[in-house]
């Protein structure tokens, strides 16, 4: 991406797709595996906004993730990522397909995207977690509403309305430069967008299954054992596979 640092800032949002409590639980898989990768990485993470599940999953969750080479190293995780398991809630042992979908935004400067105060409206509202946990009873919580798209970004997991509002607007720019990319790719010819391999969400890029113990990368036709080591943050091996085979494409 032209005029973009590879080791800027990043944005990974994990949201369950079909398969409810099931799907919930394997997106904190995802957000476990990719924190204990940036643990072994040297990278700093932060999480901005998670919205928990009853049974101790997440439906979402967004990480902030800074480091050398940290866009290069996982901007070919977005996408859709599909498990295949017995959920723990299953009674009858039947295999059970969820999906999650990955994106990963890179946070631009404010050079690259600027927001104007006169194009937000904030709203404050009291921070609460699954079953009146961890209630908070001052407003501290945002929820920022970009006028001129209409996006709606929310944060509420820091105590202090200042950390949740900048965790705000670094969602909302990583969202408006992904926005302003799309955009830019739409009117690329083919050839460029293939370059470029801008990800997109809606695409099935790996398959996680448990009962076979095997991870399939979709893009590259490649397939990988021991599905626990990799859950447990040891992705350089697909990583550098996948990197390698579609820097060849």
């Amino acid at each position: 991406m032209e005029g973009f640092n590879q080791s800027q800032p990043l944005i990974i949002e994990i949201r369950a797709g079909a398969g409810g409590e099931e799907a919930a639980l394997f997106v904190k898989d995802l957000f476990e595996m990719y924190s204990k990768y940036s643990l072994k990485k040297n990278w700093k993470t932060e999480i901005l906004d998670e919205n928990p599940s009853e049974l101790n999953g997440l439906k979402q969750i967004i990480l902030k993730i800074k480091g050398e080479n940290v866009y290069s190293l996982l901007r070919h995780e977005a996408g859709v990522h599909r498990v295949q398991r017995i959920p723990k809630t299953e009674k009858g042992n039947r295999i059970h397909t969820s999906t999650v979908s990955v994106a990963v935004l890179p946070i631009p400067t404010e050079t690259q995207i600027k927001i104007l105060p006169s194009d937000i409206k904030m709203d404050f509202y009291k921070s609460s977690g699954p079953g009146g946990q961890y209630v908070n009873k001052r407003q501290t919580a945002i929820r920022i509403t970009h006028l001129p798209t209409g996006l709606v970004i929310t944060s509420q997991t820091s105590r202090n309305l200042e950390d949740n509002k900048k965790a705000a607007l670094n969602i909302l720019q990583a969202k408006l430069y992904e926005k302003e990319m799309s955009a830019q790719e739409e009117k690329m010819s083919q050839e460029r967008k293939s370059q470029i391999g801008w990800a997109q969400r809606a695409e099935k890029i790996r398959t996680y299954n448990f009962p076979q113990d095997r991870i399939t990368d979709h893009r590259i036709k490649k397939s990988w054992r021991n599905i626990e080591k990799i859950l447990d943050g040891n992705l350089d091996p697909l990583l550098e596979k996948i990197q390698e085979n579609l820097k060849e494409e």
